[in-house]
């Protein structure tokens, strides 16, 4: 956000203040006030003008400066009200050298999970994609993933959902006790690099919030539907973009809150693979985010793969 409407918005937020008593303040002119309130109330901030001055009385619309302002991570935010896809733009944004973007959208209309499935991605989810570009070995990408994961679900938990988290890159909701779950959301992480370095990351976080569940696939849910209510998705947007930058900057903490968060552990699974498939008994993610499996044959290691639950035997 413009540095100049930053601090417009942060005097205006406690209180009426003159028009004559900001240009002071921020040794710009009356008339470039104006044009900054103008342009503020376009982008959908309430603010009044009252006998005292300018006074900021609500944020409530879903936009790039409204995620922006009072946002506690280093991150600009792209937003759109439609696009194909998040990720594809954020992977355009990424190779012509940018970094720390959120590339936000209301709708995607060709968007996709895991293994190029489709992805409904309808008006009033939350769409999102990170650019980021980290400085590790390219062996430790999936820890961003794993770092997606926890942060929505913390997120969403504060939220009041019950979401935990799937190998490798859903975030779910429990249902029973034996590994049955619906989706919640789901992460789709691409990056360019070479043997040796990480060029840049993209993490895409797709969410079913102000959704019906009867209008999404079978088996996925949605925080309207698992609380009740809407969420305010500016919050949460700004809530999920503030967590993983906080993970991101603690990798080592990943593992162990990923684990703390997982249905997967302890379940009976099948994992299929380009190789084949694996059944046995999730029971750890190694350092790197690999799903440890206790399989007939012994102790096995999957660092990929589509991850089933099984009902226990």
């Amino acid at each position: 956000m413009n540095e100049t409407r930053e601090a417009i918005l942060e005097a205006i937020a406690d209180g009426p203040v003159s028009g004559p008593d900001l240009a002071t303040d921020l040794d710009v002119s009356r008339a470039a006030i104006w044009k900054h309130i103008d342009e503020l109330r376009d982008a959908a901030f309430e603010i009044e003008s009252g006998p005292h001055g300018y006074e900021l009385l609500d944020v409530s619309a879903y936009n790039g400066p409204s995620i922006e302002y009072e946002l506690e991570a280093p991150f600009s935010v792209e937003y759109h009200d439609a696009v194909e896809s998040t990720n594809d733009l954020a992977r355009e944004r990424a190779v012509h050298g940018a970094t720390d973007v959120a590339v936000v959208a209301n709708e995607q209309r060709g968007s996709r999970g895991r293994l190029e499935r489709e992805w409904s991605s309808p008006a009033g989810g939350i769409w999102i994609s990170l650019v980021t570009r980290p400085a590790v070995a390219p062996a430790r990408a999936p820890l961003y993933t794993l770092a997606a994961a926890v942060a929505t679900a913390r997120i969403a938990r504060e939220a009041g959902v019950d979401a935990q988290i799937k190998w490798p890159n859903d975030v779910v909701v429990p249902v029973g006790d034996d590994g049955d779950y619906r989706k919640l959301a789901g992460i789709l992480t691409e990056m360019e690099g070479e043997t040796d370095r990480i060029d840049w990351l993209v993490v895409g976080i797709g969410i079913n919030a102000n959704l019906d569940a009867s209008d999404l696939p079978d088996g996925a849910t949605s925080v309207r539907d698992e609380t009740g209510d809407d969420v305010d998705r500016r919050r949460f947007v700004q809530r999920l973009v503030e967590e993983f930058d906080r993970a991101r900057g603690d990798l080592e903490s990943v593992v162990s809150a990923w684990r703390e968060l997982a249905l997967t552990i302890g379940q009976r699974v099948r994992v299929e693979r380009a190789t084949g498939e694996l059944v046995g008994d999730a029971v750890d993610v190694t350092e790197t985010g690999a799903l440890v499996l206790e399989t007939d044959d012994g102790r096995t290691t999957v660092s990929a793969g589509d991850c089933e639950h099984l009902r226990p035997t």
